[in-house]
């Protein structure tokens, strides 16, 4: 049957996460009219995470209820290109969202800014140690062509608008107190303070000091007071209580998009949104140089194509490299050749760090927790130290946080506990509020042997071919994971009060990659943006080079993976590709670099 045809709109917008809301804001309010499409379900406001059902450990924290499911997409998945993929049957490492909202639904809320050197970080390492410093066959490390000091305005403004709390350790150039002395200069502070501390993190901060680190407060979309953004959304103070990651909140204290955005937006007369809406392809224009607008399965199943001047391509970052291999969108990353752009430089996230547990002068109660509650410190993230000595690019912070003591996830005991029985029920009561951690949060670096492309045995229900997904732990990010476990076991002796500390690595020198224990839903990579056409897929304000009525957001950006959360920096570039659309692209449309 032969697609239903729709009448035209201005934009089209593919995802209703943070960065497609923020453009449908945007561009709504430029007089564009947008639509939205959302292959998920809706939700309403805060109502729809209202507790006690909201606060269901088992449902939402282990059955993944707000998440993506994998009986209705997935993909394949291998450490190497000598091995066959395989698909993912169940959610592990990384747990996308899916309906209003996406994974801005149930994350927990740290929201960073990039460092200088992150955004610009081959040539720092080239003028700081030389071009064989890098070694381009375990990775492609690239600028990314936008500077800090450029994103810096679009980077205040997405802070105001979630309301990010936290200590300046830079304004405006001048190092402050309390604050992260490593920052780039902020032209204002954060919007909200810092969050009140537990017991835990204090002692992190408190032993990092003694070893002559500069601790600070984790920056959080957890609201330390109430606050309203620059839309109009109310936000509520954080109660701390422990149902912030794979959680909506109920109490509108959480920043999300829903609360954010969508409730500023969804009566407006540009705006429109349809759920239940899978978009299957991007169309082209005959020569191939434009899309004219994307096909879709509406709620009932039938094939609707949608026309549009302009596609915005806002899935979560994994969906939208793979729209853009079915949908024939640039040129698919070779990696014997190593030729071509999508899905080139895939990356993810390296972490490593000590579980603690404390004698019984410590009670920390861990009940009493929120997604963004910590301290850290920033020495050993990318530019801060030097690289040369230690032997490896990139970095992390290295932190404590207090997220959750559910009764399902929250069971610490000694390494040599038993499984199960009366030992172990002995050890859980014992130490359930005498525990704490230190985790390294490594950057990824890309490698030319990490990538993503079709699968050429497994179909998803349309019968398009699933996403293959090629990772393992770059040398470089094993260096820096096993130097980083280092340094977080040294901070862990130092917090005093230790009765036992665990030592873990996600990258372990000969431990390969598992897709199967959860470690973060920090995916990158796959349409970077720069401003090489050969080596990147968008130019350096999210257009791609080959279509340019295509605009792409989120991670999927990233020409390699950041030691810190990736929400702060791609709403940052989000904010900066839909200044450019409404200041210059809209009333020229044209490429705005020559490729």
């Amino acid at each position: 049957m032969a697609a239903r045809t729709l009448p035209k709109t201005d934009v089209v917008i593919i995802g209703s996460g943070w960065t497609g809301l923020a453009a449908a804001y945007e561009l709504a309010q430029a007089g564009q009219r947008c639509v939205v499409l959302e292959r998920g379900k809706p939700r309403h406001d805060a109502t729809s995470f209202a507790g006690p059902e909201e606060h269901d450990d088992l449902k939402y924290a282990h059955q993944y209820g707000h998440m993506m499911d994998v009986r209705e997409q997935t993909l394949t998945f291998r450490n190497n290109s000598d091995q066959t993929a395989l698909p993912m049957r169940r959610l592990g490492s990384f747990l996308p969202g899916q309906g209003l909202g996406g994974a801005g639904i149930h994350w927990n809320g740290q929201s960073w800014r990039p460092l200088p050197a992150d955004l610009e970080m081959r040539s720092h390492y080239v003028e700081r140690y030389g071009e064989q410093f890098l070694d381009d066959d375990d990775m492609t490390v690239q600028d990314w062509g936008v500077s800090y000091d450029e994103l810096e305005p679009f980077l205040d403004f997405y802070e105001k608008v979630a309301g990010i709390g936290g200590n300046a350790g830079n304004l405006n150039g001048e190092i402050r107190d309390g604050g992260n002395p490593f920052e780039g200069p902020r032209s204002e502070d954060y919007p909200n303070p810092a969050m009140k501390q537990p017991v835990a993190t204090t002692l992190f901060a408190e032993g990092a000091a003694e070893l002559g680190y500069k601790p600070f407060p984790i920056p959080s979309a957890n609201m330390t007071r109430a606050y309203e953004n620059p839309y109009g959304a109310q936000l509520h103070p954080c109660t701390y209580c422990g149902f912030c990651e794979r959680f909506g909140c109920g109490y509108y204290a959480k920043a999300d998009p829903i609360i954010c955005i969508y409730d500023r937006i969804r009566d407006h007369e540009n705006f429109e949104i349809r759920f239940n809406s899978w978009v299957m392809r991007v169309d082209k224009s005959s020569d191939g140089k434009t899309a004219t607008g994307v096909t879709y399965l509406d709620e009932d199943g039938r094939e609707v194509f949608q026309p549009a001047d302009i596609v915005c391509m806002n899935a979560y970052g994994l969906w939208n490299v793979h729209l853009m291999l079915v949908s024939g969108l640039g040129t698919p990353y070779d990696p014997q050749s190593r030729t071509g752009t999508v899905g080139r430089n895939y990356a993810y996230q390296t972490l490593a760090g000590a579980n603690v547990l404390f004698d019984e002068e410590i009670i920390t109660n861990p009940f009493m927790g929120a997604g963004a509650l910590g301290m850290a410190i920033d020495e050993f993230n990318t530019g801060n130290y030097d690289a040369a000595e230690l032997g490896f690019v990139g970095g992390g912070y290295i932190g404590s946080t207090q997220t959750n003591g559910r009764p399902i996830g929250h069971q610490p005991t000694p390494p040599d506990t038993p499984a199960y029985g009366a030992e172990w029920k002995r050890a859980v009561r014992e130490y359930y509020s005498r525990s704490g951690g230190v985790l390294l949060h490594g950057s990824s670096v890309a490698s030319p042997n990490n990538y993503l492309d079709l699968d050429p045995t497994y179909v998803d229900a349309f019968g398009r071919p699933l996403l293959r997904m090629t990772f393992d732990f770059p040398e470089n990010d094993r260096r820096m994971a096993q130097w980083g476990q280092a340094r977080a076991r040294e901070i862990a002796e130092a917090m005093g009060h230790v009765e036992t500390i665990a030592d873990w690595n996600r990258a372990a020198p000969g431990q390969s990659y598992s897709i199967v224990p959860y470690q973060t839903t920090h995916n990158t990579g796959g349409a970077v943006i720069g401003t090489d056409p050969a080596t990147s897929v968008v130019n350096r304000y999210g257009q791609m080079w080959d279509h340019h009525n295509v605009f792409v957001f989120g991670a999927c950006l990233f020409p390699q993976n950041l030691g810190y959360n990736p929400t702060g920096p791609l709403m940052g570039l989000a904010y900066w590709t839909l200044h450019y659309m409404k200041t210059d692209y809209l009333e020229n449309p044209r490429p705005l670099m020559d490729a």
